[in-house]
C-alpha cells in the first residue's frame, strides 16, 4: 500500500492519521487503526449514536435522516419480497422502527451501549454482535454507513454472506472517496472521519470485496443529501466556520458532476449471491 494523504480526527480526539491506498482493491485504509476504538465514539459530537437535535446542523441531520429512512425502505422493498431483515450497526434503531411499521420482522446489531439503550426505548431489542445470529438466515441485511466502521473487513464480509437466505440481498451505504466533494476538501473531507472509518471505498472496492463471496452488484443508488451535509461539516473543519453558502455550492457541484460520472458523495449498493 502507498501513502495517499494525512488527515486528522476533527470531531473528537484531534489526533493525526494517514490514509494508504490499496491498489488491488482500489480503496483507502486508515493507519494506524487503534485497538480500542470506543473512546473515539464516546462523544456528543458523534450524532448517529444519539437523537440529538440541539444545533442547527443537528436539526439538518435529523431532518435528512427522516427523508432517507423512507427512501431506504423503498429500496429494500423494491429488491426483496422477503420479510426478515437484519440491520447491522442499527444505531438508535430508527430504520428498524420504520421497517417494523411496514410489516417486516426486524432484528438489529448495535455494539454501542448508549445507542442500544435509545433503541430499547423505542421497543427494539438489539444484539451486540453478528455472532448472536450465527444460526439464522435473513432475506435482507442492511448496513447504513456501517461497513467502513467494521474491523477485520474480509472476515465481516464472509459473516454477512453466511447470514443470507438463498435469495437474500445485502444493501450497503458508504461514503465514496472518489466523489467531487472528497477530492475538493481532501484532508478536511468530513466523511473520512478517522479513525472511526477504518476503510474508504470506491465502487470497484465494494464489487471486489463481495465477489470473493460469490456475490454480484445488482444496482447502485445515490445519497444526494450526503454531499450537502458532508460539505457543511467539511467547511467547518477547513475554515472553523459554518459556511452554509460555500457548503451548498460544493454539495451542488458534487451532485451535478456525479450525474455524469456516477461518483456521488455516498452510494447505496445492492448485492446478491450469484447463481
Amino acid at each position: 500500500m502507498k501513502f495517499y494523504l494525512k488527515t486528522k480526527d476533527h470531531s473528537v480526539s484531534k489526533e493525526n492519521f494517514e490514509l494508504h491506498l490499496d491498489d488491488n482493491l482500489d480503496m483507502l485504509v486508515t493507519q494506524p487503526q487503534p485497538e480500542n476504538l470506543n473512546p473515539y465514539y464516546d462523544s456528543a459530537a458523534y450524532i448517529s449514536h444519539t437523537d440529538a437535535s440541539e444545533s442547527f446542523v443537528d436539526k439538518i441531520y435529523q431532518g435528512v435522516k427522516k427523508i432517507n429512512l423512507k427512501n431506504k425502505l423503498k429500496i429494500v422493498q423494491k429488491h426483496s419480497s422477503g420479510k426478515k431483515l437484519l440491520d447491522v450497526g442499527a444505531g438508535t434503531g430508527d430504520f428498524l422502527v420504520v421497517a417494523k411499521e411496514n410489516g417486516w420482522s426486524v432484528h438489529g446489531v448495535e455494539p454501542n451501549s448508549k445507542a442500544n439503550a435509545k433503541a430499547s426505548e423505542k421497543g427494539l431489542e438489539l444484539k451486540t454482535t453478528l455472532e448472536d445470529f450465527a444460526n439464522q438466515k435473513f432475506d435482507v441485511i442492511t448496513l447504513w454507513h456501517v461497513l467502513e466502521h467494521m474491523p477485520n473487513l474480509t472476515d465481516q464480509v464472509t459473516r454477512l454472506s453466511n447470514l443470507l437466505s438463498e435469495d437474500g440481498i445485502i444493501i450497503i451505504a458508504v461514503p465514496n472517496f472518489k466523489s467531487f466533494d472528497a477530492l475538493h476538501y481532501k484532508n478536511f473531507w468530513a466523511a473520512f472521519d478517522v479513525p472511526r472509518h477504518l476503510w474508504h471505498f470506491s465502487k470497484t472496492a465494494i464489487s471486489k470485496l463481495f465477489q470473493k463471496e460469490n456475490m454480484q452488484l445488482l444496482k447502485t443508488y445515490p445519497l444526494v443529501f450526503d454531499a450537502f451535509y458532508v460539505s457543511l461539516l467539511s467547511e467547518k473543519y477547513k475554515t472553523g466556520k459554518q459556511n452554509f453558502i460555500a457548503a451548498f455550492c460544493i454539495g451542488l457541484r458534487s451532485n451535478l458532476k456525479a450525474w455524469r460520472t456516477k461518483e456521488y458523495s455516498s452510494l447505496i449498493y445492492v448485492l446478491k449471491k450469484a447463481k
